[in-house]
């Protein structure tokens, strides 16, 4: 039976995201963070001092997973817990000057990255895969609005 490109389109996907997961690991890991750790802190810098909640929606983790995983980032350094201004049951999780330098180098290093999977993939073909694959989030985040992503432009900037 001939395979077509919908038939590849969640294994493809899915290994694009583990190997690129895989390689910014392996080129991260100076920093000493995991990758839960990693995405945390991304999280914390774009979010701008979000709550533990906010956190482990972003995170599609359990709260508690996040508390412990800012325990341990508090406790290194990278993060700190804030009171929320009106609701002092909530946290904010704050950007440390450590994690905020941190960020600005890794930020090269998913360039690198990036830049090595898509070798070989001139710029309109660049541009076909970020159009197509940001329609097919906005497609599937109808009721997701928390979780779109910034459009084109934005994600260029940041």
């Amino acid at each position: 039976m001939k395979k077509t490109a919908i038939d590849q389109l969640g294994f493809l996907i899915h290994d694009a995201g583990r190997l690129l997961r895989k390689n910014f690991e392996k080129r991260g890991q100076e920093y000493g963070l995991s990758s839960a750790q990693w995405r945390l802190l991304v999280r914390v810098v774009r979010e701008q001092n979000p709550t533990q909640a906010r956190l482990a929606e972003l995170m599609e983790i359990e709260p508690i997973s996040v508390s412990r995983l800012i325990d341990r980032m508090e406790q290194g350094g990278w993060v700190r817990r804030r009171a929320h201004e009106t609701d002092r049951r909530v946290n904010r999780v704050v950007p440390t000057d450590k994690s905020l330098s941190a960020y600005s180098a890794i930020k090269a290093v998913a360039a690198e990255v990036f830049e090595e999977a898509l070798t070989g993939v001139d710029e309109d073909m660049r541009a076909a895969l970020i159009s197509a694959l940001t329609l097919m989030v906005g497609n599937l985040s109808s009721d997701e609005t928390a979780t779109t992503p910034p459009n084109v432009e934005q994600q260029a900037a940041s």
